[in-house]
Formats: structure tokens, sequence, C-alpha cells
């Protein structure tokens, strides 16, 4: 009888301790419950970071184009004052030099002035075109440079929020929020610009 006094004690202390162990576990799963909430904004802020980089490429690529787009009509701004100056000089020369009475003089000089008023009309043109792509483009390269403020700190926040679940430190996923906040921040600076 003694021997199963003993083991019944033994049993109940072994139930004691499952019930004790099974206890500890739901209240260490409930104390860390918030870590569920830490991860689900480690995605979110991922998710939303992924985006912030597509559109920060879309601008990155914005600006590159029109810059060559610009750099292009400028190019053609130059060909056509090179053409304008030379037309000019060779006008002032035959104004200069030669027989104004003669019809084949005269009909030159008509071509070559309604030239030079061409290529004037023609570079007013040119330059109001690449003018508007270097607005584009300057608005382009400010809003890639927001999106790429914002892109370092969503990376910071994950980091941040990534460092809590492995510490267990709250504050921390606080801090990946805030620095998520200001990212987003960032963002809508960039699409309102």
């Amino acid at each position: 009888m003694n021997d199963l006094q003993t083991e019944i004690s033994e049993l109940k202390q072994f139930i004691g301790d499952l019930k004790s162990d099974r206890a500890a576990t739901k209240e260490k799963e409930q104390r860390e419950a918030w870590t569920k909430y830490v991860s689900l904004t480690v995605v979110v802020v991922a998710v939303i970071a992924a985006i912030a980089t597509q559109w920060g490429g879309k601008y990155s690529s914005r600006t590159q184009m029109s810059q060559a787009q610009a750099s292009d009509q400028w190019a053609f701004y130059q060909a056509k004052s090179i053409k304008q100056h030379m037309d000019e000089v060779t006008l002032e020369q035959l104004t200069r030099g030669g027989n104004a009475g003669a019809p084949e003089l005269s009909q030159a000089i008509k071509k070559l002035r309604d030239n030079v008023a061409r290529y004037e009309k023609e570079k007013s043109e040119i330059k109001a075109k690449a003018e508007d792509l270097e607005k584009v483009r300057d608005q382009a390269s400010r809003r890639s440079g927001k999106l790429a403020m914002a892109i370092s700190y969503f990376t910071v926040a994950i980091a941040t929020a990534s460092i809590c679940l492995v510490t267990k430190r709250k504050p921390l996923w606080f801090l990946a929020i805030l620095l998520s906040l200001v990212a987003l921040s960032q963002m809508v600076l960039a699409w309102t610009l």
C-alpha cells in the first residue's frame, strides 16, 4: 500500500508539474502575442517598400529619359543655330558684295532671309520643347529622391522590427512603426510634388 501511495503521490506531482508547464506556456504565449503583430507589420512594411521601390525606379527612368531627350533637343537647337549663322554670314556677304539688282541675287537673298526667319521660329519651338523636357526631368528627379529616402526608412524599419522579434523588445516595434510612418510621409510628398 505504501508503494501505491508513493506512485499516486508521484503521479499527482507529475500532473501538477504538467499543469504548471501548460500554464507557463500559455502565459508566455499571451505575453508574446504581440509578436504576431510585429510579424504582420514587417510584411505590410515590406509590401509598401516594394511599391515605393517600383515607383522610385519609374521616376529614376523618367529622369534619365527626359535628360536624354532634352539633350537631343538642345543639340538640335545648336544645329539650327549653326545653320542660321551660316545663312546670316552668307546673306551679309551677298548684300555687301553683290549686285542688288540681279534677279538671281535678290532671289538668293530672299531665300536666305526666309531661312533665317524659319530657323529662328524652329529654334524657339525646339527651345520650348527642351525646357519642357527639363521640367519633367526635374520633377521626376525630385520624386525619385523622395522615394529613395522612403525606401531607406522602410529598410531601417524592417530591420528594427526584425531585431524586435529576436530580442522581444516591444519599444523597437514602436520605433519601426514610427520609421514606417516617416517613410510613408516621404512617399506622399513624392506623389504630391
